[in-house]
C-alpha cells in the first residue's frame, strides 16, 4: 500500500531540458534515484559520491549531482543519485519535501502539504 508510481520530470540545473521519468514513490526512500543514462543525456555529471546502505545492510558509494525536478507541476532543485543499469527510479522524500508534497498511501497519490515552522 505504501508503494506506487508517478511520472515526474527531471532536468538540468538551468531548467533548459527536462525528461519524463516513471518513478516509484516509496515511503522509505530518502534520495531520488534516476538512471545514469537519463542524467547524462541531460548533460548532468556527478559532482560527489556518498555512501548509502541497502535494506540488507550492504553499503555502496554512489555518484550524485544536483538537478531540477518537477512533480505534479511543482518545481525544485534536488539531489539525485545516478542509478546503475537495472536500478528502479525512485522518488525520494528529499525531493518531495522540496515541492511540498506528501504521500497518501491509502489512495496511492501525492497530496499538497503546508510547510511547518514549528
Amino acid at each position: 500500500m505504501g508503494i506506487f508510481n508517478v511520472t515526474i520530470q527531471i532536468g538540468n540545473l538551468n531548467g533548459e531540458h527536462f525528461e519524463d521519468v516513471d518513478v516509484m514513490v516509496d515511503t522509505g526512500a530518502v534520495t531520488t534515484v534516476i538512471p545514469r543514462s537519463i542524467l547524462e543525456g541531460l548533460g548532468i555529471t556527478p559532482t560527489k559520491r556518498e555512501t548509502f546502505e541497502y535494506a540488507g545492510g550492504q553499503r555502496v558509494e554512489l555518484d550524485m549531482a544536483e538537478a531540477r525536478a518537477m512533480v505534479e507541476g511543482r518545481e525544485t532543485g534536488t539531489w539525485v543519485i545516478f542509478g546503475e543499469e537495472g536500478t528502479s527510479p525512485l522518488l525520494g522524500a528529499y525531493t518531495l519535501e522540496g515541492v511540498f508534497l506528501a504521500v497518501d498511501p491509502y489512495n496511492q497519490r501525492l497530496i499538497p502539504v503546508v510547510g511547518s515552522l514549528k
